[in-house]
Protein backbone atom coordinates (compact mmCIF):
# COMPACT_ATOMS: atom_id res chain seq x y z
CA UNK A 1 0.00 0.00 0.00
CA UNK A 2 1.32 3.44 -0.58
CA UNK A 3 1.98 5.70 1.75
CA UNK A 4 3.08 9.34 1.59
CA UNK A 5 5.82 10.48 3.69
CA UNK A 6 4.71 14.05 4.99
CA UNK A 7 8.59 14.43 5.69
CA UNK A 8 8.85 15.16 1.76
CA UNK A 9 6.87 18.39 2.47
CA UNK A 10 9.33 20.35 4.54
CA UNK A 11 12.43 19.53 2.29
CA UNK A 12 9.98 20.16 -0.74
CA UNK A 13 12.21 21.98 -3.68
CA UNK A 14 9.69 24.93 -4.09
CA UNK A 15 12.06 27.12 -6.34
CA UNK A 16 12.23 24.23 -9.32
CA UNK A 17 8.48 23.36 -8.82
CA UNK A 18 7.81 27.32 -9.08
CA UNK A 19 10.06 27.42 -12.40
CA UNK A 20 8.58 24.65 -13.84
CA UNK A 21 4.81 26.60 -13.61
CA UNK A 22 6.34 29.75 -14.55
CA UNK A 23 7.33 28.27 -18.12
CA UNK A 24 4.40 26.25 -18.16
CA UNK A 25 2.24 29.73 -17.70
CA UNK A 26 4.33 31.04 -20.23
CA UNK A 27 3.09 28.17 -22.50
CA UNK A 28 -0.64 28.67 -22.27
CA UNK A 29 -0.11 32.37 -22.47
CA UNK A 30 1.74 31.24 -25.85
CA UNK A 31 -0.57 28.67 -27.13
CA UNK A 32 -3.81 31.09 -26.55
CA UNK A 33 -2.18 34.18 -28.40
CA UNK A 34 -0.79 31.82 -31.23
CA UNK A 35 -4.45 29.95 -31.63
CA UNK A 36 -6.29 33.54 -30.95
CA UNK A 37 -8.62 34.63 -33.02
CA UNK A 38 -10.48 37.88 -32.44
CA UNK A 39 -13.62 37.77 -30.03
CA UNK A 40 -13.34 34.25 -28.56
CA UNK A 41 -11.77 33.36 -25.16
CA UNK A 42 -10.58 30.24 -25.44
CA UNK A 43 -9.47 28.15 -28.71
CA UNK A 44 -10.10 24.32 -28.73
CA UNK A 45 -6.07 23.95 -28.56
CA UNK A 46 -5.51 26.82 -26.13
CA UNK A 47 -8.09 24.69 -23.68
CA UNK A 48 -6.29 20.82 -24.47
CA UNK A 49 -3.32 22.57 -23.52
CA UNK A 50 -4.66 23.70 -20.18
CA UNK A 51 -5.57 19.83 -20.33
CA UNK A 52 -2.45 18.10 -20.74
CA UNK A 53 -0.97 20.66 -18.20
CA UNK A 54 -3.06 19.19 -15.47
CA UNK A 55 -2.44 15.62 -16.48
CA UNK A 56 1.50 16.79 -16.80
CA UNK A 57 1.01 18.11 -13.18
CA UNK A 58 -0.56 15.20 -11.97
CA UNK A 59 2.38 12.59 -13.80
CA UNK A 60 4.59 15.33 -12.22
CA UNK A 61 3.03 14.70 -8.29
CA UNK A 62 3.50 10.42 -9.20
CA UNK A 63 6.79 11.00 -10.26
CA UNK A 64 7.60 12.86 -7.25
CA UNK A 65 5.82 11.11 -4.46
CA UNK A 66 7.03 7.37 -5.72
CA UNK A 67 10.23 6.68 -4.16
CA UNK A 68 13.10 7.04 -7.22
CA UNK A 69 14.88 4.12 -5.91
CA UNK A 70 11.64 2.28 -7.07
CA UNK A 71 11.70 3.66 -10.27
CA UNK A 72 15.30 2.58 -10.34
CA UNK A 73 14.29 -1.24 -9.51
CA UNK A 74 11.76 -1.13 -12.38
CA UNK A 75 14.08 0.59 -15.24
CA UNK A 76 13.76 -2.09 -17.54
CA UNK A 77 9.93 -2.89 -16.90
CA UNK A 78 9.03 0.77 -18.37
CA UNK A 79 11.74 0.42 -20.76
CA UNK A 80 10.53 -2.61 -22.70
CA UNK A 81 6.63 -1.23 -22.17
CA UNK A 82 7.77 2.00 -23.98
CA UNK A 83 9.56 -0.48 -26.98
CA UNK A 84 6.27 -2.19 -26.66
CA UNK A 85 4.70 1.02 -27.87
CA UNK A 86 6.83 2.13 -30.33
CA UNK A 87 6.63 -1.43 -32.11
CA UNK A 88 2.49 -0.76 -32.26
CA UNK A 89 3.07 2.59 -33.80
CA UNK A 90 3.15 1.11 -37.20
CA UNK A 91 0.91 -1.03 -36.70
CA UNK A 92 -2.08 0.97 -35.05
CA UNK A 93 -0.48 4.91 -35.46
CA UNK A 94 -2.20 7.57 -36.76
CA UNK A 95 -0.46 9.76 -39.59
CA UNK A 96 0.01 13.49 -39.12
CA UNK A 97 2.42 16.00 -41.14
CA UNK A 98 3.87 12.83 -43.24
CA UNK A 99 4.93 10.43 -40.33
CA UNK A 100 3.39 8.12 -38.05
CA UNK A 101 3.72 9.07 -34.72
CA UNK A 102 0.80 9.16 -32.26
CA UNK A 103 -1.50 5.74 -31.16
CA UNK A 104 -5.05 6.71 -30.14
CA UNK A 105 -5.68 5.86 -26.66
CA UNK A 106 -9.81 7.16 -27.17
CA UNK A 107 -9.57 9.90 -24.72
CA UNK A 108 -6.16 10.95 -26.57
CA UNK A 109 -3.43 10.81 -28.51
CA UNK A 110 0.19 9.31 -26.87
CA UNK A 111 3.00 9.89 -28.46
CA UNK A 112 5.65 6.77 -27.58
CA UNK A 113 8.68 8.80 -29.09
CA UNK A 114 8.46 11.26 -26.22
CA UNK A 115 8.14 8.82 -23.46
CA UNK A 116 11.16 7.15 -24.99
CA UNK A 117 12.96 9.90 -23.08
CA UNK A 118 11.68 9.37 -19.94
CA UNK A 119 12.36 5.22 -20.08
CA UNK A 120 15.85 6.01 -21.86
CA UNK A 121 16.93 8.04 -18.71
CA UNK A 122 16.01 5.23 -15.89
CA UNK A 123 17.61 2.39 -18.05
CA UNK A 124 20.57 4.76 -18.42
CA UNK A 125 20.87 5.79 -14.84
CA UNK A 126 20.09 2.49 -13.07
CA UNK A 127 23.24 0.33 -15.65
CA UNK A 128 25.82 3.83 -14.40
CA UNK A 129 24.60 3.17 -10.73
CA UNK A 130 25.21 -0.79 -10.68
CA UNK A 131 28.09 -0.78 -12.94
CA UNK A 132 30.79 2.10 -12.01
CA UNK A 133 34.50 1.46 -12.81
CA UNK A 134 36.96 3.91 -11.09
CA UNK A 135 38.85 4.25 -14.69
CA UNK A 136 35.69 5.83 -16.20
CA UNK A 137 33.66 3.36 -19.04
CA UNK A 138 35.72 1.62 -21.85
CA UNK A 139 34.32 1.21 -25.44
CA UNK A 140 33.63 -3.02 -23.76
CA UNK A 141 31.63 -1.59 -20.80
CA UNK A 142 29.27 0.95 -23.43
CA UNK A 143 28.18 -2.03 -25.31
CA UNK A 144 25.23 -2.58 -23.63
CA UNK A 145 24.27 1.01 -23.27
CA UNK A 146 24.90 1.35 -26.99
CA UNK A 147 22.21 -1.21 -27.75
CA UNK A 148 19.76 0.23 -24.86
CA UNK A 149 20.56 4.09 -27.08
CA UNK A 150 20.25 2.26 -30.26
CA UNK A 151 16.83 0.29 -30.25
CA UNK A 152 14.63 2.83 -29.46
CA UNK A 153 16.27 5.66 -31.28
CA UNK A 154 15.93 3.40 -34.06
CA UNK A 155 12.16 2.90 -33.87
CA UNK A 156 11.51 6.75 -33.80
CA UNK A 157 13.93 7.31 -36.61
CA UNK A 158 12.04 5.12 -38.82
CA UNK A 159 8.60 6.26 -37.58
CA UNK A 160 10.26 9.25 -39.43
CA UNK A 161 11.19 11.41 -36.46
CA UNK A 162 14.63 12.89 -36.98
CA UNK A 163 14.26 15.67 -34.10
CA UNK A 164 12.98 13.23 -31.61
CA UNK A 165 15.86 10.25 -32.51
CA UNK A 166 18.54 13.28 -32.28
CA UNK A 167 17.16 13.89 -28.64
CA UNK A 168 17.41 10.74 -27.48
CA UNK A 169 20.96 10.58 -29.02
CA UNK A 170 21.69 13.67 -26.60
CA UNK A 171 19.94 12.62 -23.93
CA UNK A 172 21.77 9.71 -23.79
CA UNK A 173 25.39 10.32 -24.71
CA UNK A 174 25.38 13.72 -22.03
CA UNK A 175 24.46 10.95 -19.41
CA UNK A 176 27.29 8.54 -20.78
CA UNK A 177 29.86 11.97 -20.71
CA UNK A 178 28.48 12.72 -16.71
CA UNK A 179 28.97 9.05 -15.92
CA UNK A 180 32.62 9.14 -16.93
CA UNK A 181 34.03 7.70 -19.77
CA UNK A 182 37.61 7.33 -21.06
CA UNK A 183 39.28 9.96 -22.72
CA UNK A 184 40.09 7.50 -25.73
CA UNK A 185 36.83 6.04 -25.81
CA UNK A 186 35.17 9.60 -26.51
CA UNK A 187 37.13 10.05 -29.71
CA UNK A 188 36.78 6.86 -31.20
CA UNK A 189 32.91 7.34 -30.40
CA UNK A 190 33.58 11.01 -32.09
CA UNK A 191 34.61 9.28 -34.94
CA UNK A 192 32.57 6.61 -35.46
CA UNK A 193 29.52 9.36 -35.51
CA UNK A 194 31.16 11.30 -37.98
CA UNK A 195 31.66 8.37 -39.97
CA UNK A 196 28.15 7.16 -39.96
CA UNK A 197 26.64 10.93 -41.16
CA UNK A 198 26.53 10.29 -44.54
CA UNK A 199 24.99 6.64 -43.89
CA UNK A 200 21.98 9.07 -42.41
CA UNK A 201 22.40 11.24 -45.23
CA UNK A 202 21.63 8.50 -47.39
CA UNK A 203 18.06 6.91 -45.29
CA UNK A 204 16.34 10.05 -45.32
CA UNK A 205 13.40 11.23 -46.39
CA UNK A 206 13.21 13.57 -48.80
CA UNK A 207 11.80 15.97 -46.95
CA UNK A 208 14.07 15.48 -44.51
CA UNK A 209 17.16 16.31 -47.31
CA UNK A 210 15.35 19.65 -48.70
CA UNK A 211 15.04 21.08 -44.91
CA UNK A 212 18.96 20.92 -44.51
CA UNK A 213 19.29 22.45 -47.89
CA UNK A 214 16.91 25.27 -47.43
CA UNK A 215 18.73 25.75 -43.98
CA UNK A 216 21.76 26.48 -45.67
CA UNK A 217 20.28 28.86 -48.35
CA UNK A 218 16.45 29.40 -47.29
CA UNK A 219 16.35 32.00 -50.05
CA UNK A 220 16.68 29.09 -52.63
CA UNK A 221 12.59 27.96 -51.88
CA UNK A 222 11.23 31.39 -50.37
CA UNK A 223 8.07 30.11 -50.92
CA UNK A 224 8.48 26.25 -49.78
CA UNK A 225 11.05 24.51 -47.59
CA UNK A 226 12.28 28.04 -46.65
CA UNK A 227 9.49 29.71 -46.12
CA UNK A 228 9.62 28.79 -41.96
CA UNK A 229 12.74 29.99 -41.45
CA UNK A 230 12.21 33.40 -43.13
CA UNK A 231 8.78 33.99 -41.68
CA UNK A 232 10.19 33.45 -38.19
CA UNK A 233 13.14 35.30 -38.98
CA UNK A 234 11.16 38.24 -39.60
CA UNK A 235 8.98 37.58 -36.53
CA UNK A 236 12.03 37.93 -34.06
CA UNK A 237 13.21 40.62 -35.65
CA UNK A 238 9.91 42.89 -35.54
CA UNK A 239 9.40 42.39 -31.91
CA UNK A 240 12.85 44.48 -31.73
CA UNK A 241 13.40 45.41 -28.15
CA UNK A 242 9.72 45.87 -26.51
CA UNK A 243 7.50 43.62 -28.62
CA UNK A 244 4.36 44.87 -30.16
CA UNK A 245 2.55 43.44 -27.06
CA UNK A 246 0.37 40.41 -25.89
CA UNK A 247 -2.13 39.52 -28.63
CA UNK A 248 -1.22 41.82 -31.77
CA UNK A 249 2.08 40.50 -33.53
CA UNK A 250 1.12 40.51 -36.93
CA UNK A 251 3.54 37.71 -38.08
CA UNK A 252 1.12 35.35 -36.13
CA UNK A 253 -1.90 36.87 -35.88
CA UNK A 254 -2.30 37.36 -39.56
CA UNK A 255 -0.83 33.39 -40.45
CA UNK A 256 2.21 34.45 -42.00
CA UNK A 257 3.74 32.27 -39.58
CA UNK A 258 3.37 28.33 -39.73
CA UNK A 259 3.00 25.82 -36.76
CA UNK A 260 2.70 29.09 -34.44
CA UNK A 261 1.80 27.05 -31.16
CA UNK A 262 4.22 24.04 -31.58
CA UNK A 263 7.83 24.33 -33.25
CA UNK A 264 7.51 28.07 -33.89
CA UNK A 265 6.21 29.11 -30.74
CA UNK A 266 9.09 30.61 -29.77
CA UNK A 267 9.11 33.43 -32.72
CA UNK A 268 5.27 34.30 -31.59
CA UNK A 269 6.68 35.04 -28.06
CA UNK A 270 9.68 36.74 -29.34
CA UNK A 271 7.22 39.28 -31.76
CA UNK A 272 5.21 39.78 -28.94
CA UNK A 273 7.61 40.38 -25.79
CA UNK A 274 10.66 41.73 -27.71
CA UNK A 275 14.63 41.27 -26.79
CA UNK A 276 13.68 42.45 -22.98
CA UNK A 277 10.90 39.44 -22.37
CA UNK A 278 13.54 36.72 -24.22
CA UNK A 279 15.72 37.50 -21.84
CA UNK A 280 13.62 36.90 -19.61
CA UNK A 281 12.44 33.78 -20.60
CA UNK A 282 15.66 32.13 -21.46
CA UNK A 283 17.01 33.81 -17.22
CA UNK A 284 13.96 31.19 -16.52
CA UNK A 285 15.07 28.37 -18.27
CA UNK A 286 18.79 29.47 -17.02
CA UNK A 287 17.88 29.24 -13.69
CA UNK A 288 16.17 25.69 -13.94
CA UNK A 289 19.13 23.97 -15.64
CA UNK A 290 21.76 25.46 -13.38
CA UNK A 291 18.90 23.80 -10.09
CA UNK A 292 18.72 20.36 -12.08
CA UNK A 293 22.51 20.84 -12.07
CA UNK A 294 22.92 21.02 -8.97
CA UNK A 295 20.05 18.51 -7.74
CA UNK A 296 22.39 16.18 -9.93
CA UNK A 297 25.39 17.09 -7.69
CA UNK A 298 23.89 16.82 -4.34
CA UNK A 299 22.24 13.37 -4.84
CA UNK A 300 23.02 10.66 -2.34
CA UNK A 301 23.58 8.16 -5.83
CA UNK A 302 24.62 7.87 -9.12
CA UNK A 303 21.19 6.88 -10.48
CA UNK A 304 19.97 9.94 -8.58
CA UNK A 305 22.58 12.11 -10.77
CA UNK A 306 22.16 10.50 -13.75
CA UNK A 307 18.25 11.46 -13.36
CA UNK A 308 18.71 14.94 -12.71
CA UNK A 309 21.45 15.26 -15.47
CA UNK A 310 18.89 13.83 -17.79
CA UNK A 311 16.07 15.85 -16.94
CA UNK A 312 18.53 18.32 -17.36
CA UNK A 313 19.71 17.21 -20.91
CA UNK A 314 15.67 16.83 -21.80
CA UNK A 315 15.57 20.63 -21.49
CA UNK A 316 18.36 22.28 -22.56
CA UNK A 317 18.84 20.46 -25.52
CA UNK A 318 15.26 20.93 -27.05
CA UNK A 319 15.68 24.17 -25.99
CA UNK A 320 19.33 24.78 -28.09
CA UNK A 321 17.58 22.79 -30.94
CA UNK A 322 14.49 24.64 -31.45
CA UNK A 323 15.80 28.09 -30.44
CA UNK A 324 18.61 27.24 -32.97
CA UNK A 325 15.59 26.37 -35.49
CA UNK A 326 13.28 29.48 -35.31
CA UNK A 327 16.59 31.75 -35.22
CA UNK A 328 18.04 30.23 -38.49
CA UNK A 329 21.26 28.51 -37.05
CA UNK A 330 19.59 24.98 -37.53
CA UNK A 331 17.41 22.81 -39.67
CA UNK A 332 14.18 22.83 -38.86
CA UNK A 333 13.21 19.21 -37.56
CA UNK A 334 10.43 19.67 -35.40
CA UNK A 335 12.01 20.16 -31.85
CA UNK A 336 9.62 21.44 -29.70
CA UNK A 337 10.28 23.71 -27.30
CA UNK A 338 10.13 22.15 -23.54
CA UNK A 339 7.19 23.76 -21.34
CA UNK A 340 5.96 25.89 -24.12
CA UNK A 341 5.38 24.29 -27.61
CA UNK A 342 1.68 23.16 -27.76
CA UNK A 343 1.90 19.31 -27.78
CA UNK A 344 0.30 17.17 -24.64
CA UNK A 345 3.11 14.28 -25.13
CA UNK A 346 6.06 16.52 -25.06
CA UNK A 347 4.72 18.50 -22.09
CA UNK A 348 3.86 14.97 -20.06
CA UNK A 349 7.32 13.56 -20.68
CA UNK A 350 9.13 16.99 -19.57
CA UNK A 351 6.65 17.73 -16.54
CA UNK A 352 7.56 13.92 -15.13
CA UNK A 353 11.38 14.40 -15.66
CA UNK A 354 11.31 17.54 -13.30
CA UNK A 355 9.09 15.24 -11.22
CA UNK A 356 12.02 13.03 -11.19
CA UNK A 357 14.47 15.52 -10.38
CA UNK A 358 11.75 16.94 -7.26
CA UNK A 359 11.76 13.49 -6.59
CA UNK A 360 15.59 13.33 -6.06
CA UNK A 361 16.18 16.53 -4.56
CA UNK A 362 13.16 15.58 -1.75
CA UNK A 363 14.72 12.37 -0.96
CA UNK A 364 18.44 13.60 -0.31
CA UNK A 365 17.30 14.53 2.96
CA UNK A 366 15.64 11.25 3.99
CA UNK A 367 18.03 8.22 3.66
Amino acid sequence: MFMFDRRLLDHFDWLLFFLVMALVGIGVLGVYSATYEGGQSLSPLAKRQLSWVGLGLMGMMIAFAVDYRRFERTAYLWYLITLVFLLLVPILGSSGGGARRWIDLGVFSLQPSELAKISLLLVLGQYFHRIAPIEGYSLRDLLFPGILIAIPAGLVLLEPNLGTATILGLVAMTIVFIAGIRSGTLALLAAAAGGLLPVLWQHMKPYQKQRILSFLNPDSDPLGAGYHMIQSKISIGSGMVWGKGFLRGTQSQLDFLPEKHTDFIFSVLAEEWGFVGIVFLLSLYGVLLARLLVIAWKARDRFGSCVAVGGAAIVFWQLLINIGMNIGLLPVVGVPLPFLSYGGSSLLTVMIAMGLALNVSTRRFLF
